[in-house]
């Protein structure tokens, strides 16, 4: 497997660059290039990924439809490098300044910005402490403007230093969709999801298996999380998308595709004092109990909120985003919570849980997929999407009876 930053950025440049000027020629001055460097860069490119993106011919190179995909990834991936290190600058604002950045430089930046150490990130890429300060000292250099703070043995980014982080990953996924969209079979393919709780039990796991059914060689990364913890990798390109509660409104830097609409309920335990109502208690009844709810600001809590619209809030000790943990508390208590009947189906069934009254009428969550605003999938990510949908349309969400 090819790792987006093991290629020279200058060879993917040089990709994009003679796409679109037609020739290696007008390539190498654009991107600063000599022509034997461009066409040497351009020849190890190929034998790297194993695939020919040009046809060269008398009029000149023609892309493939490989070169073409690629070129298309790269412009969007040095659009967002460029961007994060132009606001980064500190007084050396250059319409080339970002061509000067290395990958060896961007992967020594991710490495410190998962492991928080200099020790830890030199192991992480396999270079020395020295040649990793190095790396990051020459970046710091290039930006103009302080990107880490040292504390001790280990480091804190500033603002800037996030901002380009940011813009790093944002183009290393690019850069790593764009390899796998050419990459001949699926060895390449990459998905990384972030899932809320109600994805988890079935809607996920459901389309995971058909789409490694079809492409079992794709690698596949699962986050689970609530959206407060997921949406940030996912607006820095660690996650390709998030499944749960869609927001309202949406953040303007985000998109949203709804798949269903899930109804609330209140659970209780088995054998909870108000689980043998048939219809659903009054509020006065339900606020005598105490009560698990979702952290503020989430769709849970909103409609826990609403459902008591008009009456004082009952007491509610415990904020919690884990289904796992509600279930253990509610199991061994009297407490109360708000949840989709399809995140305790199975304790249901099993009778160590209970629906209290009927579905909540009015309190409904949108599920869905949130990506980055003009986010674009890789094949692979494409199917799953498809697969997504699929699922979310066959399935029968269990019905209360």
């Amino acid at each position: 497997m090819t790792a987006p930053f093991d290629i020279n950025l200058r060879h993917l440049r040089a990709v994009s660059a003679i796409v679109a000027r037609g020739s290696i020629r007008a390539a190498a001055e654009a991107i600063g290039l000599s022509q034997p460097a461009v066409t040497q860069g351009l020849a190890k490119l190929e034998r790297r990924v194993g695939v020919t993106l040009f046809e060269r011919g008398a009029d000149g190179m023609t892309a493939t439809p490989a070169g073409r995909l690629l070129s298309q990834r790269v412009d969007v991936a040095m659009t967002a490098l460029s961007s994060a290190v132009q606001k980064g600058v500190g007084g050396r604002r250059s319409a080339r300044i970002d061509h000067l950045v290395t990958a060896t430089q961007l992967r020594a930046l991710l490495a410190l910005a998962d492991t928080g150490s200099f020790v830890g990130a030199a192991a992480a890429v396999g270079l020395s402490q020295p040649a990793l300060h190095g790396a990051v000292r020459d970046l710091e250099q290039i930006v103009g403007i302080a990107l880490l703070e040292r504390r001790g043995r280990g480091v804190a980014f500033t603002q800037a230093g996030w901002r380009v982080t940011r813009g790093a990953r944002l183009a290393h996924a690019e850069i790593a969709a764009g390899l796998a969209d050419i990459t001949p079979d699926d060895r390449d393919a990459r998905l990384h999801v972030g899932a809320m709780p109600l994805c988890r039990a079935r809607l996920l796991p459901d389309a995971l298996s058909r789409l490694l059914t079809a492409a079992p060689r794709v690698h596949i990364d699962v986050a689970e999380g609530s959206w407060r913890e997921l949406i940030e990798p996912l607006r820095d390109g660690s996650l390709d998308l998030l499944i749960g509660a869609l927001r309202d409104p949406c953040p303007p830097d985000l998109s949203q595709v709804p798949l269903f609409v899930d109804r609330l309920v209140v659970i209780g335990r088995a054998g909870h004092p108000l689980s043998s109502s048939p219809a659903t208690p009054p509020a006065e009844a339900l606020a005598r109990f105490s009560w698990i709810v979702g952290r503020r600001g989430s769709p849970l809590r909103d409609h826990w909120e609403q459902l008591f619209a008009g009456h004082p809030l009952p007491h509610a000790p415990v904020e919690c985003g884990s289904v796992l943990t509600t279930r253990g508390i509610l199991q061994r208590s009297n407490c109360l919570t708000l949840l989709s009947p399809e995140q305790v189906r199975g304790d249901i069934a099993n009778g160590t849980l209970a629906i209290i009254g009927q579905p909540l009428v009015g309190h409904a969550r949108t599920i869905g997929i949130t990506t980055r605003l003009g986010w674009q999938p890789t094949q692979v990510q494409e199917a799953f999407l498809g697969h997504l949908a699929d699922c979310a349309r066959q399935a029968t969400l269990w019905e209360i009876q």
